[in-house]
């Protein structure tokens, strides 16, 4: 009896001792898990914004033509950099150089057409960085400019559907066809959501409501369509602008001293119905009613950017997102009597960027030179993200402690042609296979920042041109001419 009750007593003990044990146990656990949820709560979240053929002319880069309120406003909480510029100004290209933090190359990242996944499909993008280290990444509209690249780096990929048309116009989509883009602007009127970007915007605003509830950290990229080619958008942006007011650039201008090579005929444009095809020059009231297009288009987008803005603030979300807002490159609205971008002139080359990093951003403007593969270690360093081995570019991190960056310079190519960007000055490089150049372009911005005298063939200049040369063959990269 005495056995049973000792056994009995034994039982109840490990009973009692388990108990208290396993209790133990789900309090730690349960202590764990929030902590690991607090930590898991403070990882920034990244909005990451691009707009394509997006060029730095707006209010907080020192222009007064266009109205872009919203874009104003983020610029004000924001780091703006004054001297950012692209590696190479088309969009395939230059989109997969900033999402996996490599430069061109001779015969890599070279058009549009360009593909993450077939030419450097082992490396490590941007998006997969951040989804490996347990972000949501969603990608809406044209981040890559193929949708279905990178696929494994998003947890969904999203395009608006646009029925085969960017057109709202029954006219216009008539004139549209496999063999004609259809008119190169239009103006309707119609709600936002009716063209692309009103949808984009759209898609984002409902993905901030899914991922504040889920409460997880987000890398959400919205890849805004305008002001791409065609110029379309609601009639009430376009009404914002009178043409009487609306003049040719400065520089509307060829002058014999730049070299033919730098010269192209925008193809790209000409594929439009109603421009003048073959060399034929566009007239000074067509180019006026371009322009006339993109400022309404730049104008459109930023009230698509401003409602998303606007959901991150009331969602509560702004407190704990980084924001990032880049152009693709930038655009040739008449510069040098060219349009689009395919040339090295400063005006394909320099870009909008805006980095909005809460409690440490306060609407300053920097000046240092940087560029888009620098883009990649800089969201890495900000959100504590190891950064892989393979980047090419520096972080711009020091930049928001106050400091400055030990890297002064940025090299961008298009074709044969290569340019170095080191103080004011602007060089480029005609080169072919070997690295053999066949045309020089020099410009000093601090004389001549509408770049209409070349400098590169004076004698006063042979100097100074020999050193930029050996400069920009150091600096353009170790595998530019091997791949």
């Amino acid at each position: 009896m005495k056995k049973i009750k000792s056994y009995s007593l034994f039982l109840f003990s490990l009973t009692l001792f388990t108990a208290c044990h396993i209790s133990k146990v789900k309090k730690e656990e349960t202590a764990q898990l929030e902590t690991v949820s607090k930590k898991t709560q403070l990882k920034p979240n990244i909005l990451f914004i691009v707009v394509d053929d997006l060029k730095p002319e707006l209010n907080f880069y020192g222009a007064t033509h266009i109205k872009s309120p919203n874009l104003d406003n983020l610029a004000s909480q924001s780091m703006v950099f004054e001297r950012s510029y692209c590696n190479i100004p088309v969009c395939g290209a230059s989109r997969v150089s900033l999402l996996t933090g490599l430069r061109p190359t001779r015969n890599r990242f070279i058009d549009a057409y360009t593909k993450k996944d077939d030419q450097v499909p082992n490396i490590t993008s941007l998006p997969l960085t951040f989804k490996n280290n347990g972000y949501t990444t969603i990608s809406n509209g044209k981040v890559y400019h193929h949708g279905d690249d990178d696929k494994n780096a998003w947890n969904e990929i999203w395009h608006p559907n646009t029925k085969g048309s960017s057109y709202a116009l029954k006219e216009s989509r008539n004139l549209s066809s496999d063999d004609n883009r259809g008119p190169a602007y239009e103006s309707a009127v119609v709600a936002d959501s009716v063209y692309s970007d009103g949808k984009i915007a759209n898609k984002g605003i409902n993905d901030l409501r899914k991922l504040k509830k889920a409460g997880e950290p987000f890398f959400l990229a919205l890849g805004f369509m305008k002001p791409h080619l065609p110029f379309n958008a609601p009639a009430k942006y376009w009404d914002m602008y009178d043409e009487k007011n609306i003049k040719l650039p400065e520089n509307y201008v060829q002058p014999e001293s730049t070299p033919s090579e730098a010269y192209h005929n925008f193809g790209e444009l000409r594929n439009y119905y109603g421009i003048p095809q073959g060399k034929e020059p566009l007239s000074d009231e067509l180019a006026i009613k371009l322009i006339h297009g993109y400022y309404a288009c730049v104008s459109y987008v930023d009230a698509q950017i401003g409602r998303v803005l606007q959901e991150l603030d009331r969602l509560g979300l702004a407190e704990n997102t980084i924001v990032v807002l880049w152009g693709d490159h930038g655009w040739n609205l008449g510069n040098h009597k060219l349009w689009c971008k395919h040339v090295t002139f400063e005006s394909s080359l320099r870009t909008p960027l805006v980095i909005k990093v809460p409690n440490v951003t306060k609407g300053e403007k920097n000046n240092n030179i940087v560029e888009y593969v620098d883009v990649y270690p800089t969201l890495c360093d900000l959100t504590g993200v190891e950064k892989p081995k393979h980047l090419e570019g520096v972080s711009l991190l020091p930049l928001f402690k106050g400091k400055s960056l030990d890297k002064d310079y940025a090299v961008s190519k298009f074709k044969d042609a290569v340019t170095l960007i080191k103080g004011n000055l602007f060089y480029t490089e005609w080169t072919n296979n070997l690295g053999e150049p066949y045309a020089r372009m020099l410009f000093d911005h601090t004389n001549d920042p509408l770049e209409l005298d070349n400098l590169a063939e004076k004698d006063d200049y042979k100097n100074v041109v020999v050193k930029l040369s050996e400069e920009l063959h150091q600096k353009w990269g170790k595998d530019f001419l091997n791949i």
